[in-house]
């Protein structure tokens, strides 16, 4: 950091403190050079998650959205709240972790499909269809059939 009275550019952290809001550290430094104190301020760099939709517009990643389409799938089953906020909460880590800024919305779609899939077949269906937008019934029987393989397949 660069001292504000001689431009040196060492110095040494005296102290450390959250400051007021707990978003920021404040940090008392003393120019190496001069020996005069001086504050700054640390911030966490936040970079927000974009969205490409489908017709390519970008859009900042919203929780809230992807949770009440989760919940939609969800409606008169028995999936706790708690349940689909650990699903986005699943979701949005796994966004994050990939280190990527701007990610798909068929991406997030997929993620949710997955979590869902854990969560409650029923509800995955749902999702499945209105995000894959089934075109016929025969559409939809096929991912019914994928769906009983991959059960029988597990109990075996």
């Amino acid at each position: 950091m660069r001292c504000p009275y001689c431009g040196e550019i060492e110095s040494k952290v005296i102290d450390s403190r959250p400051a007021d809001d707990g978003e920021r550290i404040r940090r008392r430094r003393e120019c190496l050079s001069c020996a005069k104190r001086f504050t700054t301020y640390e911030i966490v760099e936040t970079v927000p998650l974009m969205v490409i939709k489908k017709d390519k517009s970008r859009e900042a990643f919203d929780r809230q959205k992807l949770l009440n389409g989760l919940m939609r799938a969800c409606e008169k089953r028995p999936v706790t709240y708690k349940m689909l906020e650990t699903a986005v909460d699943n979701i949005e880590q796994e966004l994050l972790n990939s280190y990527e800024r701007e990610v798909t919305s068929i991406h997030i779609g997929e993620l949710a499909m997955q979590e869902l899939k854990q969560i409650d077949e029923v509800a995955y269906v749902r999702f499945a269809s209105v995000y894959r937008q089934f075109s016929d019934i025969n559409t939809f029987m096929d991912e019914l059939k994928d769906l009983l393989n991959k059960r029988s397949q597990k109990r075996e």
